[in-house]
C-alpha cells in the first residue's frame, strides 16, 4: 500500500507555532518520521517547536531545493510508493507555492500517490486579505525580471492591467532585492497608483499598508532583507 504525501505549512515568522498552525497539522507532524525539506536547519527548528523536540535525530530528512535533480525526486517518490508517509515542508508558508516542492507534488500525481494539503499561513493570501485590493480578480505574478530595464517594463504592463482590468497583481522578491524592486515601481508608475507592502507578516514588527506611490516615495519602509509581498 502506498504512503501519503502530506504538504505541511510552516510559520512565516518566529511567532508561536500554535498561533498559525492548526492542531490537526501538529498531529500529523507528530506521526510522520520522513520529511522532505527546502532547508534542513529551518525544518529541524520548526519541527522542534512543533512538538518533536528531543526526537529530531531520529527523523529522516531529504533536501529538495532549486538544485535538486529530477532523479533524486524520483527516489523520494519511491519511498512513498513503498508505503511510507512523507511530509513536504517549505522554508516558510505553503509548500509547492512559488517553491521547488511543486515538482515533487507533480511527480506524486504522475505516480498516483495521494497528496494531502494541510491548512496553514500563506503570505500571499494574508497580504491580499489585508490589502483592501480586489480579492475577486487577482493574479500571482511571483518574481519579476532581475534586470532593472526588463523589470520596469513588466511593472508598467502590470500597472496597465491593474488600471484597465482591476487586477490585483501579487509580486514577491528575494528579500535583499526588495528596495531595488520598490524603487523601480516608484520610478515607473503614477504617483497615484496604490501599492500594498506586506512585510514580516505574523511577526510583532509586521508592516501591512496600502498607500499611493507618492506616499511610499516620501516614506520608504524598512523592508531591506525582510520577507515581503507587494500588491500593485
Amino acid at each position: 500500500m502506498k504512503g501519503i504525501l502530506y504538504l505541511i505549512p510552516s510559520p512565516l515568522s518566529d511567532c508561536e507555532v500554535n498561533q498559525v498552525i492548526p492542531q490537526g497539522v501538529l498531529d500529523i507532524i507528530s506521526k510522520v518520521d520522513i520529511f522532505i525539506v527546502e532547508e534542513l536547519r529551518t525544518a529541524r527548528r520548526y519541527l522542534s517547536r512543533a512538538g518533536r523536540k528531543g526526537e529530531i535525530d531520529n527523523l529522516t530528512f531529504y533536501l529538495l531545493n532549486e538544485h535538486t535533480k529530477e532523479e533524486e525526486i524520483i527516489e523520494y517518490i519511491k519511498i512513498i510508493q513503498n508505503g511510507s508517509d512523507v511530509a513536504l515542508i517549505s522554508e516558510a508558508g505553503l509548500p509547492a507555492v512559488a517553491d521547488p516542492g511543486a515538482k515533487l507534488v507533480e511527480f506524486a500525481h504522475n505516480y498516483d500517490i495521494c497528496v494531502n494539503p494541510l491548512v496553514g499561513p500563506s503570505s500571499l493570501m494574508l497580504a491580499l486579505m489585508a490589502s483592501g485590493k480586489n480579492g475577486q480578480n487577482f493574479s500571482f505574478i511571483g518574481y519579476l525580471p532581475i534586470k532593472s530595464s526588463e523589470r520596469r517594463a513588466r511593472i508598467k504592463e502590470l500597472e496597465i492591467l491593474s488600471n484597465t482590468k482591476g487586477v490585483s497583481n501579487i509580486i514577491i522578491e528575494t528579500p535583499y532585492r526588495n528596495i531595488a524592486l520598490l524603487n523601480d515601481i516608484i520610478a515607473t508608475c503614477s504617483g497615484s497608483t496604490k501599492l500594498t507592502i506586506a512585510c514580516n507578516i505574523t511577526s510583532s514588527d509586521a508592516i501591512i499598508k496600502t498607500k499611493s506611490l507618492s506616499f511610499w516615495k516620501s516614506n520608504m519602509p524598512d523592508i531591506n532583507k525582510k520577507p515581503a509581498v507587494f500588491i500593485l
